[in-house]
């Protein structure tokens, strides 16, 4: 790993769940991380429970959009995050992978949840994430 990690988070629409995992990290590691995301079969939008759920804590996504991921973040990544996108998923050999079975229901449940994983990472990275934006 170089001395700014890199992390893409992937799903299938790229609207939701890998939005606020890449919301949640970019905001926690600032400069000190690269991080993008990408879908499989990319929505047309936005969430409006995943934008509506990020804002509750302060963090704006609204400047994002569903994009494909590329073959150049698929091999900058030193992580790569799965977020059910099954076998539409790339592999590449010798890159960490990581699966976060995430649970359907209210955005604000898949936040947190997604929060708490996004912070384990960092750490297991090497980076500290400081206070958490989810309130106890």
């Amino acid at each position: 790993m170089s001395d700014k990690p890199a992390v893409l988070f992937l799903c299938v629409k790229n609207g939701g769940k890998s939005q606020m995992a890449l919301g949640l990290f970019a905001h926690y590691a600032g400069d000190r991380a690269t991080s993008w995301s990408g879908g499989s079969q990319p929505g047309e939008a936005l969430s409006a429970g995943a934008v509506a759920a990020m804002a509750e804590v302060g963090i704006d996504i609204t400047h994002e959009h569903p994009k494909r991921w590329t073959d150049s973040q698929l091999q900058e990544a030193d992580v790569i995050v799965t977020m059910g996108c099954g076998d539409a998923c790339p592999y590449i050999p010798g890159k960490r992978y990581e699966d976060w079975a995430i649970e359907p229901g209210p955005s604000e449940a898949q936040r947190d949840e997604i929060d708490g994983r996004v912070r384990a990472l960092m750490e297991s990275i090497g980076l500290e994430p400081g206070p958490s934006v989810i309130p106890a």
